[in-house]
C-alpha cells in the first residue's frame, strides 16, 4: 500500500520510529507554506531558521534512503495551501494511505482532522514521540482541582521519572530552589564565549524575498545563529553543561545590558521544533551534574530541569486543556493597543528599549524580560491579549502557540483570570532595578512617580491596581500590595492616575 506521511516543520526527529526502516512504499512531505509564514508577522529569523532546518532535514531523510516530496516556498506545485499540497500529491501518486503526527497546534489539528474526513483513502495520525507527557496528562492529573498548580505537576513528574529523587524524596532535601535563582548578574562572575552555528542561510534569505514574505526584525547576514540540526543541538548542549550549568540557577533572572543570553542555553529552538528532545537534555544535564557535583550546586540544575520537565510540560498540558477557547479568554476586560515601538524599540524606557531591540536583533529575549519587561508593561497598559499574543508569536524564533499562548495570554497577562498564574506578574521599577541594570542608564528615574521624568512603570504599576481592584484585591497574594493602596492619599494616587492615563494614551512619546 502506497503511503504518504506529513512532516510538519515543528516535528523534525529524526530519532521518531518512523525512521528507522525505509521502505520504497513510504513516501515523506514536507512544505514551505504561506498558511504558515502568513497567519501571523513573524520575525525574519524565525522563518529563516524553519525553512533552513526544514530543508536539512529532508535531505538527512533522503541520504539515510527514505523518499521525500518537498516544497519550497516558491515551487510552481506549491499551492501555498496544507489540503491542495496534501490532494496534489495523493492524486500524482496514486496514495492509498495516509499518515501524520499529532500536531502540537490546535489549529493544525483541527485543519488535519477534517481533512482526513474528506479523503478516500485511509488515514492514521501517531504520536510525535517528543514530550514526556502526552495531550491530556495534566488535564486528568489535575480532574476535580479548581487550581491547577504547576508545583503539583512537577512534584508528580519528577516522581514519576525519577529526576534529581532520591528514596521517593527530591534530591538535596529541597522541591524547588527557586529563591536561589533571582540573582542579579555580578560582572566579575564570567560569561564564556557563546557558541554559534555559522549556517549559510542565503538561499533561504533570497526565496523569503522573492516570496515577498512579510516579517518583522533585523537579519543582517547570512548565517543563522541557532541550532538547525540535531548534531548542531547536541552540541549547543553540551557547551551548555560545560561552560553555562554551573551559573544558570543563580542568573537565570538576571537582566543586563552588555548580555543577550547571559547563562541561558538557547536551545529553545531546537527543542521546540524537535530536533533533540526533552528527555536528551534532562538526561545530558544530569549525566553532566552526577560527575561535576564538586563543583555544580543542585540549584544550577534543578532551576534547569524544572523549565523542562515541569514549566515546559505544565504549557503544553494546560494549552490542551483548555483550547479552543482559550485564545479568547480576556478576563481583566483589557481593550488597548500595544504602541508602535513595540516594533522598532525606539522608546525613552532603557529597559523596553533594551527588551525589544535584542527581540527585533535575535528574535530571542529570555523569560524575565519576555515575562517582567514587555509581558508587565502590555498588563500594566491594559493592552488587549489578542495584540499581545500575535506579537510573542511572531516576535520569537522559538514561539509556537502550545508554548507561546499559556505564556503569554495566562501567565504573563493574567487573561484567564488565575488557570496558570496564582497572581498578575506586574511590578513598578524596583523589581526591574533588582534584577539587572536597566534604569541605571535610563532616561527616567526609577524612585519618582508622577514628576516629568517618573518611571512610567511606577505610576501604571499603582493606576493598575487600583482600576483591576475588582478582579484582583481578593487575591490572597494581592492583599499586601492592596493594603498599600488604601493606605495612599487619595490626592498621591490622583495624580498618580493622571500620569498613567497620560502614558496609556500617548505611549510613543514615552
Amino acid at each position: 500500500m502506497k503511503t504518504l506521511r506529513l512532516i510538519l516543520g515543528d516535528q523534525l526527529n529524526i530519532k521518531h520510529s518512523w525512521f528507522k526502516q525505509t521502505n520504497d512504499n513510504v513516501v515523506y512531505c514536507m512544505f514551505e507554506m504561506r498558511q504558515e509564514t502568513d497567519y501571523v508577522v513573524h520575525h525574519i529569523q524565525k522563518v529563516i531558521g524553519f525553512f533552513a532546518a526544514m530543508r536539512v532535514f529532508s535531505k538527512e531523510l533522503e541520504i539515510n534512503g527514505h523518499r521525500v516530496i518537498y516544497f519550497k516556498i516558491n515551487d510552481k506545485e506549491n499551492k501555498q495551501n496544507l489540503n491542495d499540497n496534501l490532494n496534489q500529491i495523493i492524486k500524482n501518486n496514486q496514495i492509498e494511505r495516509f499518515e501524520y503526527q499529532l500536531p502540537d497546534e490546535y489549529r493544525l489539528d483541527e485543519q488535519l482532522s477534517r481533512f482526513c474526513k474528506s479523503i478516500s483513502i485511509s488515514n492514521q495520525v501517531y504520536d510525535s514521540e517528543h514530550f514526556y507527557t502526552k495531550r491530556h496528562d495534566l488535564e486528568t492529573f489535575f480532574k476535580g482541582k479548581k487550581i491547577y498548580l504547576m508545583e503539583n505537576f512537577y512534584r508528580d513528574m519528577r516522581k514519576k521519572h525519577d529526576v534529581l529523587m532520591i528514596a521517593n524524596q527530591p534530591e538535596g532535601g529541597k522541591w524547588n530552589y527557586d529563591k536561589s535563582n533571582r540573582n542579579a548578574w555580578k560582572e566579575d562572575v564570567s560569561i564564556p564565549a557563546f557558541k554559534f552555528f555559522n549556517n549559510d542561510v542565503s538561499e533561504v534569505v533570497i526565496d523569503i524575498k522573492q516570496a515577498v514574505i512579510k516579517t518583522v526584525g533585523v537579519f543582517n547576514t547570512n548565517t543563522f545563529l541557532y541550532p538547525i540540526t540535531r548534531q548542531q543541538a547536541l552540541e549547543q548542549l553540551k557547551f551548555f553543561c560545560e561552560n553555562l550549568l554551573i551559573h544558570f540557577g543563580d542568573y537565570q533572572d538576571a537582566m543586563h545590558t552588555d548580555e543577550v543570553y547571559l547563562f541561558h542555553s538557547r536551545l529553545s529552538f531546537a527543542v521546540n521544533i524537535k530536533l533533540i528532545s526533552p528527555k536528551d537534555v534532562v538526561k545530558t544535564v544530569i549525566n553532566y551534574y552526577r560527575i561535576h557535583e564538586k563543583n555544580i550546586h543542585i540549584s544550577q540544575v534543578e532551576g534547569f530541569i524544572r523549565q523542562i520537565i515541569g514549566w515546559r510540560e505544565y504549557m503544553r498540558g494546560m494549552y490542551w486543556a483548555f483550547m479552543p477557547n482559550y485564545n479568547k479568554i480576556n478576563v481583566l476586560e483589557n481593550f488597548n493597543k500595544l504602541p508602535n515601538f513595540f516594533w522598532t524599540g525606539k522608546t525613552k524606557m532603557n529597559c523596553l528599549k533594551q527588551t525589544i531591540t535584542n527581540s527585533l536583533e535575535n528574535g530571542y529575549a529570555h523569560h524575565i524580560q519576555r515575562l517582567m519587561v514587555a509581558g508587565n508593561y502590555a498588563l500594566l497598559t491594559q493592552t488587549h491579549p489578542n495584540e499581545v499574543d500575535a506579537w510573542y508569536l511572531g516576535i520569537y524564533v522559538d514561539a509556537i502557540e502550545w508554548v507561546q499562548l499559556p505564556n503569554t495570554r495566562g501567565m504573563s497577562q493574567y487573561a484567564d483570570g488565575g488557570k496558570i498564574a496564582t497572581k498578575p506578574y506586574v511590578s513598578s521599577a524596583a523589581y526591574i532595578h533588582k534584577m539587572g541594570n536597566y534604569c541605571n542608564e535610563c532616561y527616567y528615574n526609577k524612585n519618582k512617580k508622577t514628576e516629568k521624568d517618573a518611571c512610567p512603570f511606577n505610576s501604571l504599576y499603582w493606576n493598575f491596581l487600583d482600576e483591576k481592584r475588582q478582579y484582583l484585591e481578593g487575591n490572597f497574594r494581592m492583599r499586601m500590595m492592596y493594603s498599600v493602596l488604601d493606605k495612599m492619599k487619595s490626592t498621591d494616587l490622583q495624580n498618580i492616575k493622571t500620569r498613567a492615563q497620560h502614558i496609556i494614551q500617548h505611549q510613543d512619546e514615552y
